[in-house]
């Protein structure tokens, strides 16, 4: 089978399902759920062409979500995206647990100040 085919069915069909709603879930996956998650994107090399790692979807959809967030004003989570007077970084929430320190706001804080 031609390998474009390949790439856009993984694409479109199992690469939607593991990542619908992947900003919500994967941060508060344990090492072993991230290691089956990864194994189903490495058994599809069949396809023959470089295909991102789970970490890397969830990266760019976090990051992408986020940045829709700070730009709407009318968005519930928008006053939690507040920018330190430098105008560069944003201010970080105080967390006292893991749950929530590897919850969707901080991690994407972390992210948009990297």
């Amino acid at each position: 089978m031609d390998s474009r085919i390949l790439c856009n069915f993984y694409r479109c069909t199992i690469e939607i399902i593991l990542t619908g709603c992947i900003t919500a879930w994967y941060s508060s996956c344990t090492a072993l759920n991230r290691k089956t998650l990864q194994r189903v994107v490495k058994t599809a090399p069949n396809i023959r062409t470089e295909l991102p790692s789970m970490e890397d979807l969830y990266s760019q959809r976090l990051r992408k979500k986020a940045l829709r967030i700070t730009k709407d004003p009318h968005h519930p989570s928008h006053k939690l995206f507040c920018l330190l007077p430098s105008g560069r970084w944003y201010l970080s929430i105080r967390t006292e647990t893991t749950r929530l320190r590897d919850s969707f706001i901080p991690q994407a804080i972390r992210l948009l100040t990297t």
